[in-house]
């Protein structure tokens, strides 16, 4: 073991010893009916109030993509599948939401049929009917969904859907049966992600009548335990309670405990951990400031819950721009990065760690490779800024313009300086802008704006390599002009397309051999350079004191309906 390994394990073991006093404590889910019916009878009632630094724009369900409102959407709206609201890793398995059962394939692979819960009421107080279902997922197409190239392109009818979103119906795709009571859907070929795909919120099933575009700031009426009842995002959404909602089964929609949950927007960090320490908030979304962890960590200790995260934090660069679109200068971003600074940045080792791939650990198809260090092998151990300086040299672009895009806020502003120095160390006239949350993940998504460089994070939809690789890379996920473009980098390597296809269709019949295709695609992603991994983090939540019941879910992080205040 090198040297320098050796001092990286010491410095990790340090942090672990002096432990930053943050510790970790969660209350079970799983608790026997008769238990939770005592919990219920106990704890029901009040409001609890959440906080961020910004609201994560649009409220529309099928349209955002951010890991702060798909938390909301667990009670607010269900799909005909769902990820189990259970603790931990329980959290990756699926259950029957809308539909009675999981149902097994027919035609080969390609054909199910989905029975449709009877009783089932929207927050406004219409039956949820097959007509609903199968408008839903035409919706999908129609208001032109992030995830239609890549999640729902495998329906039959979906290809003309895409060419022609306004007349979408999905023919022969989606096809309801009232009498019967079904929704029948069928697939071009075989999908071994189909219903994880189905469980996540852009396949919500919402009223038939729901608008065909963004609804923008104006709630969709939703099946959960809970709806939105109004949301403003300079200042904050309200949620109450579905009058319409009767538990049809805890692991897909459990019944919550606090009567209201109000949202609140626009205030900073300091202030909000200030308000949670006054017992006035009761949650932030936004990691705290790493210059409070000491304190938070050793006055509040209980109060704190740290829990590691199926994510990355990346810089895309836009290979279709200078100096981006050079192969070599993309190399040298990743070479150059000093990516303790960045753990730093963001709070230490102890919410963090070091990546230079795109699959984080402990997921499937990771195996650990790092090339974009001074000394290549398992893990990242330090920068090697002699070899990036010399690959900018070679690519003759030292001295052109770079801007970097990054989050208004503390932790994403301190990053984009970061990287703006280290640009201007490699040779760029560099420059940093930092613009609202609430605009920043559309904005350096659509090539309009013709962003350089910027910064974005990942959180994984469901555990399967395909929506790391799959998603942010594919060609299909490259769309000019959009908003929705997720593919932000604009890259498109057909090669690797390829090698993608034939991993999700070996995935069917051998996953451990899928796994090690994607394994491949990852290193040959990091080749090309097109994005740049700064780190893999960990969720940290900062509660109240009267906050009880916190449980986290491996798939969509805290359970918010589960917990209650005292």
């Amino acid at each position: 073991m090198t040297t320098m390994r050796l001092k990286r394990l010491a410095r990790r073991a340090g942090l672990i010893t002096a432990g930053m006093l943050l510790a970790q404590t969660a209350l079970s889910s799983g608790a026997l009916a008769d238990e939770r019916a005592d919990l219920m009878a106990k704890h029901r009632g009040g409001t609890i109030t959440l906080a961020a630094v910004s609201a994560a724009g649009t409220v529309d369900p099928m349209i955002n993509y951010t890991a702060q409102f798909w938390q909301i959407y667990q009670l607010t709206y269900d799909g005909l599948v769902k990820f189990k609201q259970a603790g931990g890793t329980d959290g990756f398995e699926i259950v029957p939401s809308i539909a009675e059962e999981i149902p097994q394939a027919t035609n080969d692979g390609k054909t199910y049929v989905f029975k449709i819960r009877k009783g089932i009421k929207f927050s406004n107080g219409k039956d949820v009917t097959p007509a609903d279902v199968v408008a839903s997922f035409q919706r999908i197409f129609k208001v032109k969904g992030p995830t239609t190239g890549s999640f729902y392109n495998g329906l039959v009818g979906a290809d003309a859907c895409i060419a022609d979103a306004a007349t979408c119906t999905l023919d022969g795709g989606v096809v309801a049966d009232e009498a019967a009571g079904t929704v029948t859907i069928n697939l071009t070929a075989p999908d071994a992600e189909i219903f994880s795909k189905l469980a996540v919120p852009h396949a919500s099933i919402l009223p038939a009548d729901a608008p065909l575009a963004d609804a923008g700031t104006t709630p969709i009426p939703g099946t959960g335990a809970y709806y939105i009842d109004s949301y403003n995002p300079n200042e904050q959404m309200v949620i109450k309670r579905n009058p319409h909602f009767k538990e049809w089964s805890v692991d897909a929609q459990p019944d919550g405990y606090a009567d209201e949950i109000v949202y609140k927007f626009g205030l900073t960090e300091e202030a909000t951990i200030n308000a949670i320490i006054n017992g006035q908030i009761d949650w932030m979304f936004d990691a705290p400031p790493s210059d409070r962890l000491a304190e938070i960590g050793s006055k509040y200790a209980s109060q704190i819950k740290i829990d590691p995260l199926a994510a990355f934090w990346y810089a895309p660069m836009n290979t279709n721009l200078p100096p981006f679109d050079n192969v070599k200068v993309r190399q040298a971003v990743n070479y150059a990065l000093d990516r303790d600074a960045l753990v730093g940045l963001f709070g230490g080792e102890a919410l963090a760690q070091p990546t230079c791939q795109i699959l984080p650990p402990d997921f499937p198809g990771h195996v650990d490779d790092c090339s974009y260090t001074a000394e290549p092998g398992p893990e990242w151990v330090g920068p090697d800024m002699e070899k990036a300086k010399a690959l900018i040299e070679e690519s003759g672009t030292k001295g052109q313009k770079v801007t970097v895009i990054a989050e208004d806020n503390a932790v994403s502003r301190g990053i984009g300086t970061y990287l703006q120095s280290l640009l201007s160390e490699l040779g760029y006239d560099a420059s940093m802008k930092a613009i609202s949350p609430n605009i920043q993940f559309t904005y350096i998504q659509n090539t309009n704006n013709k962003v350089q460089m910027s910064i974005s994070q990942w959180y994984m939809d469901y555990p399967a390599a395909s929506n790391f690789l799959n998603v942010l890379l594919s060609c299909a996920s490259f769309v000019p002009g959009s908003d929705s473009s997720i593919n932000i980098s604009g890259y498109c390597n057909k090669d690797l397309d390829a090698k993608m296809k034939e991993a999700m269709t070996l995935a069917l019949t051998d996953p451990d051999a899928a796994n090690a295709l994607w394994a491949d695609v990852d290193k040959g992603f990091m080749e090309q350079a097109p994005l740049a991994p700064l780190f893999t983090p960990k969720s940290v939540n900062f509660t109240s004191a009267r906050l009880d019941n916190y449980v986290f879910n491996k798939q969509n992080r805290w359970l918010i309906s589960q917990s209650w205040v005292k």
